[in-house]
């Protein structure tokens, strides 16, 4: 009788054991995207091409930028969500660099300065860090998410889809804001934007507007020709 009774505690630890196991390959933890979940697409560069003189992109969106942007949204927008952010930190703060594009009207909805970590670099952001505490930009694709009223007023949540790149975005509180050194009049006094704690901010006028328009689900693309983060990614 006991040892019946062993055999049939052994058998449900062994099948609670299984059954933990393929929940937890069901339902992974985190918000990043898995490589499998990374959609395989054939990258037309002639599409490409297309759709970046369609848009009227040459005189304003650096067409590596571009590229590198629409490649993942290829790959990324499983949720056929038309728009597509891209922040271009090849170029210094004092430009307008960043872009909300409309990918199905072929539109530029929104083109405007945005801030960089303040351990990222002076004018132009050259480090970047998915560490907590590093005060530095992280690169790559993101998507967006809710939106809430905090200590830099109204802000929109963003989710690191590149493991290791920027992954730690949530835990970092890295999000889209409003700030007040993000303003041509700091530009001018200062000769480049204030820089925030890792937090892609934008001017006050504008924060609203934006990210109303790009919350829910839309994505973000913050990009540098950085040999490093090339190298790390899954997606380009």
């Amino acid at each position: 009788m006991a040892v019946l009774f062993l055999n049939m505690t052994m058998r449900i630890i062994l099948f609670s054991i299984i059954f933990f196991i393929i929940s937890a390959l069901s339902f992974p933890i985190g918000t990043r995207e898995s490589k499998k979940e990374i959609t395989k697409t054939d990258f037309s560069s002639s599409d490409c091409d297309l759709l970046y003189k369609q848009m009227k992109l040459e005189e304003l969106v650096h067409f590596d930028a571009f590229k590198a942007a629409y490649i993942g949204y290829k790959k990324l927008n499983k949720q056929n969500n038309s728009l597509l952010t891209l922040i271009d930190f090849n170029l210094p703060s004092t430009e307008k660099r960043m872009y909300v594009l409309d990918m199905a009207k072929k539109e530029m909805l929104f083109v405007t300065y945005v801030s960089h970590g303040r351990n990222s670099g002076e004018n132009y952001a050259t480090s970047f860090s998915n560490r907590n505490g590093s005060h530095q930009s992280s690169l790559g694709f993101y998507r967006t998410g809710g939106t809430y009223q905090g200590g830099n007023g109204y802000s929109l949540l963003l989710d690191g889809l590149e493991e290791g790149i920027n992954d730690q975005a949530r835990p970092r509180a890295i999000v889209i804001h409003g700030a007040d050194y993000c303003s041509e009049a700091v530009i001018r006094s200062s000769g480049r934007l204030g820089r925030s704690f890792g937090c892609p901010a934008l001017p006050r006028e504008l924060a609203t507007p934006i990210i109303n328009t790009i919350k829910g689900g839309s994505l973000l693309f913050i990009y540098a020709h950085q040999a490093n983060y090339l190298a790390m990614s899954d997606v380009i």
